[in-house]
């Protein structure tokens, strides 16, 4: 039976994206994320694996859960570096020993007289009716910025050099299109696999609002996204420094903790108290290097006395995000 776990009202996520939180291995909690969460693209194009689960999804992972070394490898091998490439390994699990498809490609370059022209993430087999399909997947976090000259706000990665919108318009237009190029329709045959008639796009993650602002969502981003705040390290040192707990309460940095990646996936748990003096670390980071840093806050279970996720910001330096080198 799964375990129904309660939280605040105040939770930025849907109830379905966090009842996973009783898994005890990160890459279970994580796969079990995937396969429900909202994702920030509105397209025909975009894929929901929770249409495709098996009725005994939940057993499966539980029981992996309960014994990663007999599931698949991912479960317990070291995570990759980069996100991406530890999402693209949960993505193939997801597909392959979860929904039961047959992967034909992936990561698969595509080039013309030595340029590359784009890459296949994945090309896989839906048994639901024997269509090949062609997945183009990624995790994204953006944080909403109004710049002075404009009148609607533009949605920046924590490296300013990525935007939700031109990312969005690249993976419909182009990187979900690639299969259409002879090149890839070459490539394909040339490896005895027919040609994908179906494009897919998976692109899950988080956008993040100015604490304490209003401002609307992006256009053409499903409502029940998951959501979370930012703020710059000055506001919060200002008002750390006039001794009183601004926004509600979410400026108060107790009961924060720094998330690394890979757990920027889901929302964090965790059996011990929050360590202030990690965060203040974690804080120093944004304000001696300028890099942003992403905590979760949290809040102590009734039901188990775990200390679990409520929501999630960013700290970003004061000049962020024309500080950024890669800005311009």
């Amino acid at each position: 039976m799964l375990l129904l776990l309660r939280y605040p009202a105040t939770m930025n996520q849907r109830p379905e994206t966090t009842a996973h939180l009783h898994y005890r291995i990160p890459a279970v909690r994580h796969l079990a994320w995937m396969c429900h969460t909202p994702q920030l693209i509105s397209s025909p194009l975009a894929f929901a694996p929770e249409k495709y689960l098996p009725e005994d999804t939940e057993e499966r992972l539980m029981a992996w859960d309960r014994a990663p070394r007999l599931g698949p490898a991912v479960l317990t091998e070291q995570p990759a570096r980069r996100l991406g490439h530890y999402f693209e390994r949960l993505y193939e699990c997801l597909i392959q020993d979860l929904l039961g498809w047959e992967i034909l490609l992936k990561n698969q370059p595509v080039r013309n007289n030595g340029i590359t022209l784009g890459e296949l993430d994945f090309v896989v087999r839906n048994p639901t009716d024997n269509v090949v399909e062609h997945h183009e997947i990624a995790v994204k976090f953006y944080l909403g910025h109004l710049e002075a000259n404009r009148e609607t706000a533009l949605w920046y990665g924590p490296n300013a050099k990525d935007r939700l919108d031109i990312k969005s318009q690249r993976l419909i237009g182009h990187q979900s299109q690639m299969t259409e190029r002879p090149e890839a329709r070459i490539l394909l045959e040339s490896l005895g696999i027919e040609t994908p008639t179906r494009p897919r796009i998976f692109m899950p993650g988080y956008l993040f609002y100015p604490l304490g602002e209003k401002l609307p969502p992006p256009d053409h981003i499903p409502s029940d996204h998951l959501r979370g705040d930012w703020l710059y390290i000055d506001d919060l040192d200002k008002t750390a420094n006039a001794g009183v707990v601004g926004y509600a309460g979410k400026t108060d940095t107790r009961t924060w903790i720094p998330l690394l990646k890979p757990h920027w996936l889901g929302p964090w748990r965790q059996k011990q108290a929050p360590d202030r003096q990690e965060t203040e670390e974690a804080l120093e980071v944004v304000r001696s290097a300028g890099i942003p840093r992403l905590f979760a806050v949290l809040e102590q279970s009734p039901v188990d006395g775990y200390w679990q996720e409520t929501s999630r910001l960013f700290v970003v330096p004061d000049t962020w995000p024309a500080s950024d080198p890669l800005f311009q």
